[in-house]
């Protein structure tokens, strides 16, 4: 007996993506819903030929969207599982999902699935980026994102938590300018963050693994010297955990995301805290 699967999908101008996130949910039987926040290119072309629940909410965050859609969709099955427009299931996900949720005890609520990053189509393998766990499939009603600006994970309110041994792949295909200008808005949420004194360590209930993370980011990192705790994470990332092993390609993206991301975090930190006063 399969279970039934509902997916859900937040979408804006996400036309070179949501093809491949689609096709990866052929077979599975599943419920598809995009939630769109006023794209302006194909995607709800591309969701409702594919046979998508297609309806439209102004965006607000992330997490937001994501607990409207729990809230207000008509979700009747038994799982639910949030799929971003730029991830796709591997076959040996999708079949691992086909078989395995009609066959979990009852106190199973949530699961863990690993992500794949592609960047320029190399697998970023190292660097300490795989594999990350993210609790990405839950019973419908047993689940909620935290309400985070970003960096939001699903925490669950009963049952425990079952690790799948499959993958998702996070494979972004629009481009290298793109992936600069969603990382220079990620730094002013940061930013803003940091300023306000927000809790990095916080929202245990997201995993152990996400808590660790963010008592590391904010008791070792955060009190580090600024500017030179951007090389040294970088350092860290690319010998010692060894992200030259990734290639060019790795290059480009542990230098962008270890390096540069972070010291314009920092950057952005001390002009608002020297020059801005606010």
């Amino acid at each position: 007996m399969t279970a039934s699967l509902s997916v859900v999908i937040l979408t804006k101008d996400e036309e070179a993506n949501l093809s491949f996130a689609l096709d990866s949910l052929r077979g599975l039987g599943a419920d598809i819903f995009i939630v769109d926040s006023g794209s302006s290119d194909r995607t709800v072309e591309i969701a409702k030929a594919a046979g998508c629940t297609v309806a439209h909410h102004d965006f607000d965050t992330h997490a937001r969207q994501l607990n409207w859609a729990l809230e207000n969709l008509p979700l009747k099955s038994e799982w639910v599982m949030r799929l971003d427009a730029d991830e796709r299931l591997t076959p040996e996900l999708a079949a691992e999902l086909r078989g395995k949720l009609g066959e979990l005890p009852d106190d199973v609520t949530g699961l863990m699935v690993k992500r794949r990053v592609y960047f320029w189509g190399r697998w970023i393998r190292h660097g300490g980026y795989y594999p990350t766990w993210l609790l990405r499939v839950w019973r419908r009603g047993a689940g909620r994102c935290e309400d985070r600006d970003m960096d939001e994970h699903m925490l669950m309110t009963y049952g425990r938590i079952a690790n799948l041994d499959h993958d998702i792949i996070d494979e972004n295909h629009k481009g290298l300018a793109f992936w600069i200008d969603k990382h220079n808005r990620y730094s002013d949420k940061e930013v803003a963050a940091l300023r306000a004194g927000a809790n990095m360590a916080d929202a245990t209930q997201a995993g152990q693994a996400v808590a660790r993370k963010r008592i590391l980011k904010d008791r070792l990192y955060g009190r580090s010297p600024r500017f030179l705790r951007a090389f040294l994470y970088w350092a860290l990332r690319y010998f010692v955990q060894l992200g030259f092993l990734d290639g060019g390609p790795g290059f480009i993206f542990h230098f962008l995301q270890g390096f540069w991301y972070r010291l314009v975090v920092d950057a952005k930190l001390t002009e608002a805290e020297k020059y801005h006063h606010r």
